[in-house]
């Protein structure tokens, strides 16, 4: 941790990563099989895009705050898990070394804000500042930037 400067933390699903680019890529079957529950099909999160935008608003964020990656994994799919590990790297880079948290808990992680596009999994919970990805206020990538801007110090 960083003291210097205020922590972020940032969602993957439907903030940094585009979810429902992988439907696409799933077979038919699959479709069927996991009907309400995609998250479950093996290995669906290795086959997402970045959501416009996020990777270059994550460079820059990491520039400006103590980052890390917040993410819930679904329990019954264990490949999400090494997935999403295997997604950091592909796209992130050096910034994101070693700052992947997976937690269904997001409430027991310390910080001055967090971006994320639902309040489940103890966002609602969260001392800090939720910055509600795709809402009104925080539409896209843009808008989350210029906000987080002038409250990097």
């Amino acid at each position: 941790m960083n003291k210097d400067r205020r922590t972020l933390y940032i969602d993957m699903d439907n903030v940094l990563v585009d979810f429902p680019s992988a439907f696409s890529l799933i077979t038919q079957q699959q479709h069927a099989d996991f009907a309400d529950r995609l998250d479950e099909v093996p290995g669906i999160f290795s086959k997402m895009r970045p959501v416009p935008g996020a990777i270059e608003a994550f460079q820059e964020l990491s520039g400006l705050f103590d980052t890390y990656l917040l993410s819930t994994a679904p329990w019954e799919n264990p490949s999400a898990w090494s997935d999403k590990l295997l997604w950091v790297k592909e796209h992130l880079g050096k910034p994101a070394y070693k700052r992947l948290i997976l937690s269904h808990h997001k409430n027991l992680n310390r910080g001055d804000f967090i971006i994320d596009d639902r309040t489940r999994n103890g966002v609602d919970k969260f001392d800090g500042k939720h910055i509600h990805f795709g809402a009104s206020e925080f539409p896209d990538w843009p808008s989350v930037v210029a906000y987080l801007r002038e409250h990097a110090t």
